[in-house]
């Protein structure tokens, strides 16, 4: 399935699924790209940005423990913030995504080191389970950070879709994790 927002929104629409997003390191920039499509209001049920950890925690429910070790930027804490997400917009998909934009490392969590600019991860929690997949792109600037973000939280919804096909419940993917 290409992982462009038109076909992404043509292939909720046709199964009747609705997402949502939870998005830190992309700043709303995911539902910005899924709600410029015409007729996205059929599929996308909003988006929470989650800039702030003390949102991440108190909003989406994400572990402050896990944070506390991790910090953020770990995969964990991404399929928390899609779970939170799916929960709290009722939507049958959610896309999230945690990174370092830098120009500054992130500071990471007592347990690891600081995360590099380029790094992060971005997940997908559906009626199957959760999928999580981290990026890299050291070496872009801020703005270039943040494009691939997106990118990559797309693809990964349309490879969700894909496996599932038009069986929402399908268990394709349910809580594997890639880098």
């Amino acid at each position: 399935m290409s992982s462009d927002a038109t076909s992404l929104i043509t292939a909720l629409v046709a199964r009747g699924a609705t997402v949502a997003t939870a998005e830190s390191l992309t700043g709303g920039l995911v539902c910005a790209a899924l709600t410029s499509v015409p007729g996205s209001s059929a599929a996308v049920r909003g988006g929470i940005v989650s800039y702030a950890v003390s949102v991440k925690v108190g909003v989406l429910r994400v572990d402050p423990d896990l944070i506390d070790r991790q910090g953020a930027v770990d995969p964990a804490v991404a399929v928390q913030m899609a779970i939170g997400a799916r929960r709290l917009l009722g939507s049958d998909f959610a896309i999230a995504t945690t990174g370092s934009a830098g120009p500054d490392p992130n500071p990471g969590g007592l347990l690891t080191g600081p995360v590099p600019p380029g790094r992060g991860f971005v997940a997908v929690a559906g009626p199957a389970g959760e999928v999580v997949a981290g990026f890299a792109c050291e070496g872009e600037d801020r703005d270039g950070v943040r494009r691939h973000a997106v990118e990559a939280a797309l693809a990964l919804l349309g490879r969700v879709l894909a496996e599932t096909g038009d069986d929402r419940r399908s268990s394709a993917g349910a809580g594997s994790v890639e880098s």
